[in-house]
């Protein structure tokens, strides 16, 4: 008796590869959104899923799990922090000029571009509930910057970096960009200012007169 052949399976057609790229992309952006409205644990995989209209099994297929889609999100996060920080960090010249724009670039771009953004919202989150991401964040994201920040203020003083009154200079360049983001107690005591160009510019020269001024005094006491 003859063996009995069996109808070959027909093969699965492989996926294109645009089409990969395109539930890639609609995840990551779904995820972004999603995780910095609701933080990493208050967002499921299901979810994400279907506010991306993807298969259940794609972030899987892409990210391995939902930690390696929210790594993936936050890794997008820092290139764009890395981004702000080359920018602000391409200058040359005196001091001040640095500082000057230093200043300036981080208030256009988080004050003023990056009011209300994902990559805002999805920072807050990881503050208030801080997942082991937040590790990266600083030192690849944020660390940079105000090592930056730390030579320029180092240098006006006339001191080592090493010097204590250099990490409290940085903290008061910062907190003077903070005030002025959006959050409800800002927009309560400043309910009518508006980060316009020109507001933002007006803002920028302040911040950099009054820390300079202020630099240069500590810088004279010692």
């Amino acid at each position: 008796m003859g063996t009995r052949l069996r109808a070959a399976r027909p093969r699965r057609r492989a996926r294109p590869r645009s089409e990969d790229h395109e539930t890639r992309r609609r995840l990551l952006e779904t995820a972004a959104e999603l995780f910095a409205d609701h933080g990493f644990a208050g967002v499921t995989v299901r979810e994400i899923s279907r506010a991306a209209r993807a298969n259940l099994a794609a972030v899987n297929y892409h990210f391995g799990d939902k930690l390696g889609l929210y790594a993936e999100v936050v890794q997008a996060a820092i290139d764009a922090m890395r981004e702000t920080g080359a920018a602000a960090m391409q200058a040359s010249g005196p001091a001040e000029e640095r500082l000057r724009t230093f200043i300036r670039v981080h208030l256009e771009r988080i004050v003023g571009k990056g009011q209300g953004s994902w990559i805002h919202r999805l920072m807050n989150r990881e503050m208030e509930a801080p997942t082991p991401e937040l590790d990266r964040v600083v030192a690849q994201g944020i660390r940079p910057r105000i090592e930056y920040l730390s030579r320029i203020v180092a240098e006006l003083m006339g001191c080592p970096v090493g010097d204590d009154r250099v990490p409290r200079v940085v903290a008061s360049i910062q907190g003077q960009f903070l005030i002025y983001a959006r959050n409800p107690i800002a927009s309560r005591l400043m309910p009518r200012w508006r980060p316009t160009p020109e507001a933002l510019a007006e803002l920028a020269d302040h911040i950099a007169e009054f820390s300079i001024a202020g630099i240069r005094g500590l810088g004279r006491r010692g």
